[in-house]
């Protein structure tokens, strides 16, 4: 048991050694935590364009114009994915083909 503590132990001091060295490598943002992944960027311009428009129903291309988005298809393709899982979870609402709007 002492020595199953002891290699713990020792591979608990290894990670925070190398959480360090990534956190120096790292870039990082003005408050010095790491800059969000690009898809959570994503996902909060698009709820952020649907609270600023929540009465509003957008099809793909309409939401890409707003925010300045490219609007070639496979672009457009990733919107649409990310639009039916907020749909899923709650946050927006489907009320035709091809359109969503912030739920009510």
């Amino acid at each position: 048991m002492t020595g199953a503590l002891a290699e713990t132990e020792a591979r608990l001091a290894d990670l925070a050694t190398t959480r360090k060295v990534i956190a120096e490598l790292a870039p990082t943002g003005d408050g010095g935590e790491l800059d969000p992944p690009e898809q959570a960027t994503a996902y909060q311009a698009i709820v952020n364009a649907f609270n600023q428009h929540s009465d509003q129903a957008f099809r793909v291309r309409e939401l890409h114009e707003l925010l300045g988005m490219p609007t070639d298809d496979p672009t457009m393709n990733v919107t649409r994915s990310r639009l039916g899982r907020l749909t899923r979870q709650g946050f927006l609402a489907q009320p035709g083909r091809g359109r969503y709007q912030k739920r009510m």
